[in-house]
């Protein structure tokens, strides 16, 4: 039997192990700390019997993952559940713009730009099961469906700036503004539209779900199909050297890009490893986890049934705060995201306290605090919310960092969504998961297509390393 070891056990080294065991090989999970999942872990980080995720919280691309949906995780434990709204944008005068699971409520919610929407986001919404076996594929591959993938990649290859000009009132443009900010990059700058596009499309196709118990239930389903398969995790288990795994058939690195650079050392060819050290990182998160009395005091009742707030203000202010990110300072009002995720999941409260997380894009490794600023950005929005906060979590860039040694400066995402790294990461090759060495691979969102915790990098990845020990004659 071929034997593999995967290091890290976050959503994507997790899916890698499933489907190398899945397919016969003897896989072995190595993770540095002591709890499994990376960006899906939960935790109780305010207040005794409250649930916060640590990252990751609501996953529209792993509902709609075709890799995860075909491993029956609902009988691991895995249950998504649904807000009433799945996201709302306040702005100043009390209204918002309200995005929903039917693209034709939401339409009718955004009145006069209700028809430009559906001609945005209708067709590829109401394909986007097909679109995906496209998008969340290798960049380089034969598209299944070109015709399809070109309609929706006109308008996601845009800057969001250009892009939001289909849309005439602030509700609009603020609500599409708000999740293209979900980059990370400058909205006037090419292909800034694509995560938008992307995430719009998933909503109307699936919503934006939350994970019933936390995002940890995603990363304990994977755990239950990898161990049911024969693979075996190892906790608290730190890998510095590529020399100190053996001599595995496979070994795969669900780690940025630097990290696996330090760990495979002369292993890798001198242009990858230069690649992999020049590979960019993008701007970090600024985290708060508060537990909140009778839940936040929105002024805009849609945005009081919403799974996820964005708090920006106007289309332009969040252009002109990404900007600034992007730029190395902090902005006076950054965007920002309010993650309600108890109002789909009641489970992770305590009678009226309630969990809310809440995390604002700021400058790769700031070092201020920008707790005030946060809490002001939703008071702006909600007045009287500062009085109902019982007990605070905060985590600055550094914090993230040390939580998770793939948020190099609390760049959450692992990498900068610039032009070139949208389309090509972590480097330029045939095959972006091979380390240029057989049997070494990377499957951290730092490949296609991205991040998430879809698993979709590391289904990728093993399926790479699968056809490798095909060639060799090492599968049963």
């Amino acid at each position: 039997m071929s034997d593999a070891i995967v290091v890290g056990s976050g959503p994507n080294g997790l899916a890698c192990a499933v489907e190398l065991a899945r397919n016969g090989v003897e896989v072995t999970v190595l993770e540095a700390e002591e709890r499994i999942g990376g960006g899906t872990r939960t935790s109780e980080l305010t207040v005794p019997g409250l649930l916060h995720d640590d990252c990751s919280a609501t996953h529209p691309m792993a509902a709609g993952s075709p890799f995860l949906n075909s491993l029956d995780l609902q009988r691991h434990g895995l249950e998504w559940l649904w807000p009433e709204v799945d996201l709302a944008h306040p702005l100043d005068d009390g209204s918002a713009g309200v995005m929903v699971r039917s693209i034709e409520r939401t339409a009718r919610g955004l009145g006069e730009d209700g028809n430009a929407w559906l001609r945005a986001f209708g067709s590829s919404s109401a394909h986007f099961d097909a679109l995906l076996e496209d998008m969340l594929a290798p960049i380089l591959h034969l598209p299944r469906h070109p015709l399809r993938l070109a309609r929706f990649g006109i308008p996601a290859a845009m800057p969001a700036t250009l892009l939001a000009r289909s849309w005439k009132t602030p509700q609009a443009r603020a609500l599409f503004g708000g999740v293209a900010a979900h980059a990370f990059t400058p909205l006037s700058r090419p292909m800034s539209s694509s995560v938008g596009c992307a995430l719009i499309d998933a909503c109307h196709a699936f919503g934006w779900p939350v994970a019933r118990g936390g995002s940890r239930s995603i990363t304990d389903a994977l755990a239950s199909v990898l161990q049911e398969s024969g693979g075996t995790i190892e906790t608290g288990h730190r890998v510095s050297s590529v020399a100190e795994l053996g001599s595995a058939d496979v070994v795969v690195f669900d780690l940025a890009p630097g990290a696996v650079a330090e760990i495979a050392g002369d292993r890798l060819p001198a242009r990858v490893a230069r690649a992999y050290r020049r590979y960019r990182h993008g701007p970090g998160a600024f985290k708060l986890d508060l537990a909140v009395e009778g839940g936040v005091p929105w002024v805009n009742e849609s945005c009081r049934r919403a799974g996820t707030v964005h708090v920006a203000g106007t289309f332009e202010e969040i252009a002109i705060a990404e900007r600034a990110i992007n730029r190395g300072s902090m902005p006076e009002r950054p965007f920002m995201l309010v993650g309600q995720q108890y109002l789909a999941d009641p489970g992770r409260s305590k009678d009226e306290l309630h969990p809310v997380w809440v995390y604002a894009h700021v400058p790769s490794a700031y070092q201020g605090d920008a707790t005030e600023t946060v809490l002001g950005q939703i008071e702006r929005f909600a007045p009287g919310f500062r009085e109902r906060i019982v007990a605070t979590s905060v985590r600055a860039p550094a914090d993230l960092a040390a939580y998770n040694s793939n948020y190099v400066g609390g760049d959450i995402i692992t990498g900068a969504n610039t032009p070139v790294q949208v389309l090509v990461r972590p480097r330029l090759a045939l095959d972006p998961y091979s380390m240029g060495v057989d049997g070494l691979y990377i499957c951290s969102a730092a490949t296609p297509p991205g991040a998430g915790a879809h698993g979709m990098n590391g289904y990728n990845a093993a399926r790479s390393a699968l056809r490798h020990l095909g060639s060799k004659g090492s599968l049963p």
